[in-house]
């Protein structure tokens, strides 16, 4: 269970990272510039000393390639998130894909089959 302080952290962070994106500032390869990336969730240690960020593009195309060429650009990330939010220590950063969506799709896709629905059904 994260504590209050995490999440607040986590927000900060999560905002902050966006808005670089936002600005465009990322040295993302030029493929990737113009696609929209949303940060759907960053998760911080105890210790608030390391962060994972979960991201995905919109449309979920090349997602592995974009998150990739964020991690080659960890420095760049943290310096801007050192001058955006103001914390004792900035955080070790980690891109990751978020896998979420596609999770849920298969949930989605298991309840809608005819041996769940089947037992779903009143009698």
């Amino acid at each position: 269970m994260r504590t209050q302080r995490q999440l607040r952290v986590g927000e900060e962070i999560k905002h902050a990272i966006s808005s670089i994106l936002l600005r465009g500032d990322a040295p993302l390869p030029p493929e990737f510039r113009s696609t929209p990336i949303t940060v759907s969730e960053v998760r911080i240690s105890p210790d608030l000393k390391n962060a994972s960020i979960f991201i995905i593009p919109l449309g979920g195309k090349k997602l592995h390639e974009i998150v990739e060429a964020m991690n080659d650009n960890i420095g760049f990330f943290r310096f801007s998130l050192a001058k955006a939010v103001s914390l004792k220590f900035v955080p070790v950063i980690r891109f990751f894909p978020d896998n979420s969506f596609d999770e849920a799709n298969k949930i989605e896709q298991i309840l809608h089959s005819p041996e769940v629905s089947r037992d779903l059904k009143k009698e």
